[in-house]
């Protein structure tokens, strides 16, 4: 059996697949559903305490739901929407309470397991 042409072009399929390898793992667009959203959000959150990576959290989901889209129901403009949701500063909280409505979402507090209050 002979060795595959190196200088022959790859097939549609073949480019698809050498595509998909190179692609960086992007979590929106795992995000389909209010279950997917609330899931992401819960888990992103036991696991980061900080502000900022709650609002890089949001903007994850923002950019899964259209950030365009986000920033019209929130009520803010675009680039502001994408910096505060970079992960890079803390927005303010009216902010994140504007685009937690803005994705459908309401926020609540439950008692941590195992922890006294």
């Amino acid at each position: 059996m002979s060795d595959p042409d190196p200088n022959r072009p790859l097939d549609a399929e073949a480019l698809a697949r050498v595509r998909a390898v190179g692609r960086r793992f992007d979590p929106a667009a795992e995000l389909e559903t209010a279950e997917d959203v609330a899931t992401f959000l819960d888990e992103y959150l036991r696991d980061n305490a900080d502000p900022a990576a709650f609002a890089q959290a949001l903007g994850i989901i923002a950019r899964a739901e259209g950030m365009t889209e986000i920033a019209r129901r929130a009520g803010v403009g675009r680039e502001s929407l994408y910096k505060s949701l970079s992960g890079e500063v803390a927005p303010s909280f009216e902010t994140v309470l504007k685009v937690v409505r803005a994705l459908g979402l309401r926020l609540a507090v439950t008692p941590a397991a195992g922890e006294a209050a």
